[in-house]
């Protein structure tokens, strides 16, 4: 169905003066073929060149940004590079459809659902308004949407990221397409919610005979539903075949790093100390406006975000909390910090948080410190790294004199595995591990007793996770950290937590040993996560 043949691409660079043009390569020599009805994945790091070779099967890179592309890209016995654009357009969509990574930026936000829906029945079916209408309702009951006919009036905003994953795929199937690209279709999602659109996207292809492109960093992803693979490192391909011989007999160097980035589990746990972190019954609730109840007056519902959570973190220890999107956990990490208003006791190292006052609270927050998920969004654009890293001490270190600081901050730089020239950059110079790095070094550098780490490997692809992993036990040990690690992502929990803790609608479910409860699940919920996660271990 679909055969690429020896595919370079090349990117425009500014030249020396305005008519020169440079340019830098980016893929080269790229073959593969994908047959009917197979699905085949493409795996490797962020930067690896999977989109863009996607992308340039689409040829949706050649008129935003100049880029050139040669070889040959056969479908169904059409040369893609050699059409015109007009053609190509035809089979956007039509015949070859494509799930992008991120849905909320890739749905229009000021269309509804219905009307993003609709385009491309009537673009490429030549149904009218009506036809269409029963068309995109038909395929959002398809696609396992709730009531539909409301979903087809919602924004984007209005939808869970499941759900927005969802329309992404009804737009994507609507024209029952005979290839279809997913551009890492479950990146962003917990685990529930990733099994779930894994099952729908796999049923869909089974109706339709698609054949599927999946691109990815998730090996466990690849594992569960691809037959052949391809592992791409700069730009290249630099190993290919089935299955079974590329997890059970990698030849290349990098497809072997790949495999062993995969988190294992943890051997040794950390012996108990005394209780560092003690919670009582804390609850947080949140309103939320809920319709009308007149002209005037607003209904309001009230959402117990975290209910009566009571647990305890041992000095030196890792507590795991685990749980779908909107179970509670980064709410109680939020609880915790006294960052939004709660009920119930904090007792952080045998003080009651909730008795503090604002300036009591302040002198004792160096010693409470948060890495959130997402670091690009928490490290302010127009400040260096030095002054990012550093800014913690001229809050709660104060009297340490410049010449003291910028050594403390070339330390903490060191720690986390950057290099001491990072200092005068900014972040948008740096890859995503690297920034993740800078967040961590931003934290470490006040030496906290207790450290919040919410989601920091989510973004992350698999050897650049498998490096935080390895940091953060690291830098553990050196200065005797403790950690709540709050995270979908069961492997990685599992490769670092002594302790679990299982929420579901802001309410713990399951507490214990990781060893016990990774091995013996009591919960229902608890079982039917771990089945989602772990789904190709058990294969």
């Amino acid at each position: 169905m679909l055969s690429i043949r020896n595919l370079n691409g090349w990117f425009p660079k500014p030249g020396v003066s305005k008519n020169t043009i440079l340019e830098t390569q980016v893929l080269y020599d790229i073959s593969l073929h994908i047959n009917k009805g197979e699905t085949i994945a493409l795996v490797g790091e962020s930067g690896s060149g999977k989109t863009v070779t996607a992308l340039t099967i689409l040829r949706l890179l050649e008129e935003s940004s100049g880029f050139r592309a040669e070889g040959d890209i056969q479908f169904e016995n059409k040369a893609l590079l050699n059409m015109p654009l007009d053609s190509i357009r035809q089979i956007r969509g039509n015949r070859i459809s494509m799930i992008f990574q991120e849905p909320m930026i890739s749905l229009n936000p000021v269309y509804t659902v219905g009307n993003q829906l609709i385009e491309p029945l009537i673009r490429h079916r030549g149904m009218d308004k009506s036809q269409a209408l029963r068309e995109a309702l038909r395929i959002l009951d398809r696609t396992g949407i709730v009531d539909p006919q409301a979903r087809l009036r919602s924004y984007p905003h209005q939808l869970s990221g499941g759900q927005r994953q969802r329309v992404m795929i009804g737009m994507a199937l609507s024209c029952s397409p005979s290839l279809l690209i997913a551009d890492e279709p479950t990146t962003a999602l917990d685990v529930s919610t990733q099994d779930r659109i894994l099952e729908l996207i796999k049923d869909i292809q089974t109706e339709y005979q698609m054949a599927m492109l999946l691109i990815t960093h998730d090996l466990a992803m690849v594992r569960q539903i691809a037959k052949r693979i391809y592992i791409m490192k700069e730009g290249r391909i630099v190993e290919s075949g089935n299955r079974d011989n590329i997890f059970n007999n990698p030849e290349n160097t990098y497809t072997r790093q790949l495999m062993a980035a995969i988190p294992q589990p943890r051997e040794k746990f950390t012996q108990s100390g005394d209780v560092l972190l003690k919670t009582d019954m804390l609850s947080c609730q949140f309103k939320l406006h809920h319709g009308w109840k007149n002209l005037v007056q607003k209904k309001i519902k009230i959402v117990d975000a975290v209910n009566n959570v009571s647990l305890e973190i041992k000095r030196g220890t890792t507590c795991g909390i685990i749980g779908e999107s909107g179970s509670g956990k980064t709410t109680l990490g939020l609880a915790i910090l006294k960052l939004i208003k709660s009920s119930g006791s904090i007792v952080f190292n045998g003080c009651n948080l909730q008795a503090l006052t604002r300036k009591e609270l302040r002198q004792i927050r160096n010693r409470i410190q948060i890495v959130f998920q997402d670091p690009y969004s928490s490290l302010s654009p127009r400040m260096t790294v030095g002054d990012i890293v550093g800014e913690g001490l001229r809050i709660h270190h104060n009297k340490l004199s410049r010449h003291d600081r910028q050594k403390l901050v070339l330390e903490a730089l060191e720690d986390v595995g950057l290099e001491t020239d990072t200092v005068s950059r900014y972040p948008h110079e740096f890859s995503g591990g690297q920034r993740q790095r800078i967040a961590i070094a931003r934290v470490i550098i006040l030496r906290p007793e207790l450290l919040i780490l919410d989601e920091p490997t989510s973004a992350l692809d698999m050897t650049i996770q498998a490096q935080i992993i390895s940091l953060l036990q690291t830098i553990q040990i050196k200065y005797q950290l403790t950690y709540l690690f709050i995270s979908h992502d069961l492997k990685v929990v599992r490769a670092l937590a002594d302790h679990v803790i299982v929420m579901q609608n802001g309410s713990v479910i399951e507490d214990g040993a990781a060893a016990d409860i990774f091995i013996n699940p009591q919960h229902d919920y608890t079982q039917s996560l771990f089945k989602a996660a772990l789904k190709a271990e058990m294969h």
